[in-house]
This record gives structure tokens, C-alpha cells and sequence, in this order.
């Protein structure tokens, strides 16, 4: 589908697969597409598999997620064969009541996170160019912490997963839920 944009008929499709007219804008349409929301209950991880080749954006949503201990939740990317695991350039920081930095180069970090709080904000993975990727979150803890944090990575071929762990890898989701949105 091709999407057409001009200033004066505002936005169109049609099924043509390119435009010549002077002055129109010209692109392919990608869709918005939800993944469906895993309840973060139990279990170590939590994988969003099958991603397709063409996704330039992927948002994470989170909201009421913990986890049974201080360690805390990561994202990790990678092709089809499985998440990478190294490699990352990545730091959250918890502000409000009290102040700190987590990095780590395992993963992107999603939040800090003890036994007693909940999260909830909204975590982008954006394409820069080529198998290239940056890393940007914001959230909140409970009710007086804020999270913000970034990141970039590279992987090795075309990105199709991405798993919600911990920094530890054995720490146990046990409130919550999360979905992605990938465009």
C-alpha cells in the first residue's frame, strides 16, 4: 500500500507503487501492530518472539510490573536464534526519593526495582540504520520515583525478538503486565 501526502488533498492511498506528480510525498505504509500482553506474574522472562524484518520501532509497555527481589528488569534484542547478551551500552536512573544509576552492558534497563514497588512507563527500541538500535524509557515507581534511561546496541542480523528479563537473570516476575507495539 502506498501512502501519498500534498498540501492541498491531504492523505491518500492507493495501490500504486510509485508517484510522479510533482509536489506529493510518497511512502509505504507501515502498520501499527500490538503484540499481545503477557502477564508478569511469574517466571524469569518474558519473550516477544517473531518480530518481522521490516520494524523500524518497537515500544514496550509496562504497567504494574515487580519482581520478587532488587534485581533489576532488562530488555535484550537479537535476531531469530536468540537474544544477544552482551554488547549493550545502556543506564536507568531512579530519581524522586532517593537517586540511583544502574548500567549494564547485559541489556537495556528497563527500571530499578526492590520486592515493594510497582513500575509502569513505556520503553522505545527505534532502528538508526542499518542492524543499529537506540534505547530510550521513562516510568515511574510506585508513587515518588521517577525512571528515565537510554541506551544503543547493534546486533548481529536483523532483529525479530526481544525478551524482558533481570539484571541477575534469575529474579521472578510476580505482579503486572507488558505488551509491545512495533511499527
Amino acid at each position: 500500500m502506498t501512502m501519498i501526502i500534498d498540501g492541498t488533498n491531504g492523505l491518500t492511498f492507493n495501490d500504486a507503487s510509485t508517484q510522479t506528480k510533482a509536489g506529493l510525498v510518497v511512502g509505504t505504509a507501515s502498520p501499527l501492530v500490538s503484540g499481545t500482553a503477557v502477564a508478569s506474574t511469574s517466571g524469569t522472562s518474558i519473550d516477544f518472539t517473531s518480530i518481522p524484518s521490516w520494524v523500524k520501532k518497537i515500544t514496550i509497555v509496562y504497567a504494574g510490573v515487580s519482581t520478587n527481589g532488587s534485581s533489576s528488569p532488562l530488555i535484550q534484542i537479537g535476531p531469530s536464534s536468540a537474544v544477544e547478551t552482551t554488547g549493550y551500552i545502556s543506564t536507568g536512573i531512579i530519581t524522586g526519593a532517593g537517586t540511583a544509576t544502574i548500567s549494564s552492558t547485559a541489556g537495556f534497563v528497563l527500571f530499578g526495582d526492590d520486592a515493594n514497588d510497582t513500575n509502569s512507563g513505556i520503553a522505545t527500541i527505534v532502528n538508526i540504520s542499518g542492524n543499529s538500535w537506540v534505547y530510550s524509557q521513562a516510568g515511574k515507581i510506585t508513587t515518588n520515583k521517577g525512571t528515565f534511561g537510554g541506551g544503543d546496541k547493534t546486533v548481529a542480523s536483523t532483529l525479530s525478538r526481544v525478551r524482558i528479563t533481570t539484571v541477575s537473570g534469575t529474579g521472578t516476575f510476580d505482579a503486572g503486565s507488558i505488551n509491545i507495539l512495533y511499527e
